[in-house]
């Protein structure tokens, strides 16, 4: 059994789609894709860290602690750390697909308000 097998049946928030590339030993691969307006709210991980690469529109990545924000068109890069809050958020008039790995780890999903 995987490392990420903890990731709940079900998606915790709406998102347009989800498509997953490959998990094993702790780490996730994923393309999600964000509607215009949409967001993956504010949440952080015990474990995993977040590299994410945006394939197609823009996304921003704010993050706290510290506050900041990453504006990435395609092509460009982020990562955020475990047990730092973060959100991603589609900011073009479309479509925005990411590319997001996530590992090595346990796998979880901490909403933060």
């Amino acid at each position: 059994m995987s490392d990420l097998a903890s990731k709940p049946a079900t998606p915790l928030y709406e998102i347009e789609g989800r498509e997953l590339i490959a998990e094993s030993g702790g780490v996730r691969v994923q393309v999600l894709t964000l509607a215009a307006g949409q967001c993956v709210p504010w949440h952080c991980h015990s474990e995993v860290t977040d590299t994410m690469v945006c394939l197609e529109g823009r996304i921003e990545i704010e993050t706290r602690a510290p506050r900041e924000t990453f504006p990435l068109e395609p092509g460009g890069r982020c990562t955020v750390l475990p047990r730092r809050a973060h959100t991603v958020v589609n900011t073009h008039a479309g479509r925005s697909r990411f590319l997001i790995v996530q590992g090595v780890g346990r796998y979880d999903y901490i909403p933060v308000s």
